[in-house]
């Protein structure tokens, strides 16, 4: 009798102790219908792409977006993108324009040329804004040769030279409107599993105080361009960080990934696209990361308050809202078949 006594109680201890799975959010599900109010659009001088949205001590809305000139073509977010400002007094809009609140700073500077993909965040009474950049290595470009890296694809020299000298970097203010500080050096280099380039940062605050960041660059070891995504890890929202040698998303072609830390469920979560599709994957700890239960979040399309699906060519730059810890916008880039873009805010169902 004390044999099954004792059995029981062992028994009943694994159980017990054994964690609950709650990676039970379905993304999906959250998504509700968009009208004009939620497209922020330029029609006459720049494309719009992405948006990071924080809630300032004024009590609106501040998304920071990029903005590429028409001028010189969608693909000169490489070489002549800026981060603009608009402001809302609802999370999905509509926003207006403010300022552009950072440009490339020009020579004798690591970020001279290009800002993009912005990420704000507020920690300890600081706006921080993470973006990319980049510069030339050393070199020198002539106005022609420029204009080439401006322009065309990646199988261009002039290209390739700007490409590879991507940086993650951080501006720093003490309000949402600026003065904006820049520090003198990127804050994350390539290491680990992502070689190359660092770009496209996604930042969150750990559980433990610390910060945890996603940042993409290209898979090692390979002989085509597989976009990696790995994880890095500070105490300090300015840095200095440090890569994990296990990647989060090695396995697929995938880049831009949100990241926050839904508290309910006691785990991260981050929202990225796959080149045809935006998916989810979670992790409890930061560090070992899986497809979510709930993984496919959206195909490339949205639906409008007429009734209508929108389809796009392309919908990245996913970032999560979020207001009393969960989420209450979603805002993406999108791109249209005609070569048009905007940065779209879709609400979330409130539960």
């Amino acid at each position: 009798m004390k044999y099954y006594l004792l059995l029981a109680t062992i028994l009943l201890a694994a159980c017990s102790s054994k964690k609950k799975d709650t990676d039970d959010l379905n993304f999906s599900k959250l998504l509700l219908p968009v009208d004009e109010q939620n497209i922020l659009y330029d029609s006459t001088d720049n494309y719009n792409w992405g948006a990071s949205i924080i809630k300032g001590e004024d009590e609106k809305y501040h998304a920071f977006y990029s903005q590429m000139r028409r001028k010189y073509g969608f693909l000169s977010w490489l070489t002549d993108g800026v981060i603009s400002h608009a402001v809302s007094d609802n999370p999905a809009g509509p926003y207006k324009y403010v300022e552009t609140a950072l440009e490339g700073r020009g020579p004798g500077h690591w970020d001279p040329y290009t800002m993009h993909n912005p990420w704000i965040q507020k920690y300890n009474n600081k706006y921080y804004l993470y973006y990319i950049s980049t510069n030339l290595g050393g070199r020198s470009l002539s106005d022609e040769e420029y204009d080439q890296a401006r322009r065309q694809w990646i199988d261009n020299e002039f290209r390739v030279l700007v490409r590879e000298n991507q940086r993650v970097g951080v501006a720093v203010s003490s309000n949402i409107n600026g003065p904006w500080e820049r520090l003198d050096s990127p804050i994350v280099e390539p290491s680990g599993p992502i070689e190359t380039i660092t770009c496209n940062p996604a930042v969150t605050q750990r559980p433990d105080g610390g910060y945890l960041m996603i940042v993409r660059g290209d898979k090692p070891n390979v002989n085509e361009l597989i976009r990696s995504q790995a994880i890095a890890l500070s105490d300090n929202p300015e840095g200095p960080w440090g890569i994990h040698p296990i990647a989060a998303v090695g396995d697929l072609n995938a880049e831009d990934p949100a990241v926050w830390y839904d508290k309910n469920r006691q785990r991260y979560y981050g929202i990225y696209h796959a080149f045809g599709y935006l998916g989810m994957i979670t992790s409890e700890d930061g560090l070992q990361w899986r497809k979510a239960k709930h993984y496919k979040v959206c195909n490339l399309e949205y639906k409008h308050k007429n009734g209508s699906t929108v389809k796009v060519a392309r919908m990245e730059r996913p970032f999560v809202y979020l207001e009393n810890d969960k989420p209450k916008v979603l805002s993406v880039s999108i791109k249209l078949d005609n070569g048009e873009s905007y940065s779209l805010f879709i609400p979330l169902k409130q539960s």
